[in-house]
């Protein structure tokens, strides 16, 4: 399709995002809302995506962005949004890597005032449109060095813009035009380890919902999203957790499902509690989806014996925790003991659930039953990964924290097909939309596509 006639869908879809918030049925092409976008990290099939890529080839532009930020660009019509914090220091740099995460010098604390920053791009040119400074402060709290300050992907309705940074607590709503148009304090709080927070903010028919576990009170909240009122704020018995809520709309209700260190919780609307899941491990990241009628559930802290995988189905009620030895019951349709993975999320595509591990191996499981299709296969030795897998095309992408994007061929056979290098360090899921593919690197965001002019 031409340039002009997804310029026109854009338009035609912004126009409608006056209207209504979207549908991610008919919005799944034009928009990246969120993040993993609203089909977990699958994109439609599209010729102009591309499947090979370098610095200069198949890129439509690249935009450096000042600060740090491990958010995601969303893109909504001819907007591409983007978070980062800028310290008026000198801070210590992120180093990619395998060493130990739970190492005190991992942890870095700053004394530099920084400015919370979100950006909006033009979806063509990569020109900056406009900034909006958020936030300008020292920051409370500790972080991870491989973590950020701005590391919450925002989310949007396409009529505003909406951003969460755990480590000022502070929620933000920004019209398109870059005007505040209310902000709300919820706290700054840490967990146990002093990572820093990274728990992204969701959209649900008019309210924004936000997580944040920590040793302090832990809390899951719904916000007015027009007016940033406070419609409810529950109380969680967690301590620490990564993981963004999911939403999740089943042929019997919709469900608001959230991960932590104790127990997977699913709450109603209202905030009140349906179900619950215990067997989780020590640090939870990775982001619940769902597909094929399934709720999949996951973590995989590499210190830990159990690094479970669940697939749920819905209607459950009370507490869905397996018994010894069990795999399977009556809401758990399958289950595996150490398939989860630290940081990625799983990517399910067509039928097949794909896991990456943070060490460099790709795992590949019948998405319906759990039988495996084939085990630990290795990427590459040496490079850590910390993005998401993605799809389209019949191809499979892994993103290193080095900044190269290993091809794989989707299917029940492993197989390497290229690798795309971007030559700096990413740990960013990236952004797909109108074919176009959005890496954000340390410094730059990349629009990548195969429809050059």
């Amino acid at each position: 399709m031409t340039r002009w006639k997804w310029k026109r869908i854009a338009g035609v879809a912004m126009f409608l995002g006056l209207l209504a918030p979207f549908d991610a049925a008919s919005q799944s092409t034009a928009e990246w809302p969120q993040f993993r976008g609203l089909t977990a990290g699958v994109a439609e099939d599209h010729p102009a995506l591309p499947d090979t890529w370098s610095t200069t080839e198949n890129v439509a532009w690249a935009t450096e962005i000042p600060g740090l930020g491990w958010s995601s660009p969303i893109v909504s019509g001819d907007y591409v949004f983007v978070t980062s914090a800028i310290s008026a220091g000198n801070e210590r740099e992120p180093i990619p890597g395998l060493y130990d995460p739970g190492a005190s010098s991992g942890k870095t604390r700053s004394t530099a005032a920084h400015r919370w920053m979100l950006y909006s791009l033009d979806f063509e040119t990569g020109r900056v449109l406009w900034t909006r400074e958020l936030e300008g402060i020292v920051p409370p709290e500790m972080k991870h060095l491989k973590n950020s300050f701005a590391s919450e992907t925002p989310v949007t309705d396409g009529r505003r813009v909406y951003v969460y940074f755990g480590s000022i607590g502070l929620v933000a709503a920004v019209n398109m035009s870059g005007e505040t148009v209310w902000t709300a304090n919820v706290g700054a709080f840490n967990g146990g380890q002093e990572f820093g927070a990274a728990a992204s903010p969701v959209l649900h028919d008019g309210r924004l919902y936000i997580v944040n576990d920590n040793t302090t009170r832990s809390f899951l909240a719904a916000f007015d999203a027009a007016t940033g009122d406070n419609v409810w704020r529950i109380d969680r018995d967690e301590t620490e957790n990564w993981s963004t809520p999911f939403v999740w709309e089943n042929e019997i209700r919709t469900e608001i499902v959230t991960t932590g260190r104790r127990r997977i919780r699913s709450y109603d609307l209202k905030g009140n509690q349906l179900w619950e899941l215990g067997g989780m491990t020590g640090n939870v990241v990775p982001t619940p989806f769902a597909q094929h009628g399934l709720l999949y559930l996951s973590s995989g802290y590499p210190g830990a014996f159990t690094r479970p995988v669940y697939a749920v189905r819905p209607g459950a009620s009370g507490d869905i925790s397996l018994t010894d030895g069990a795999t399977r019951s009556a809401h758990i349709a399958w289950y595996q003991p150490r398939l989860g993975t630290y940081n990625t999320s799983a990517l399910v595509y067509g039928n097949y659930y794909y896991t990456l591990l943070d060490r460099g191996f790709l795992l590949c499981h019948d998405a319906r039953t759990g039988e495996e299709i084939y085990g630990r296969q290795r990427i590459v030795p040496g490079q850590g990964f910390t993005a998401s897998p993605w799809g389209y095309n019949g191809k499979v992408f892994l993103l290193s924290e080095s900044g190269n994007t290993y091809v794989i061929s989707a299917g029940r056979e492993f197989n390497i097909i290229r690798i795309n290098q971007l030559d700096e360090m990413s740990l960013a899921t990236p952004a797909i939309a109108r074919g176009s593919l959005f890496v954000r690197t340390r410094s730059k965001v990349y629009r990548i596509t195969s429809d050059m002019p």
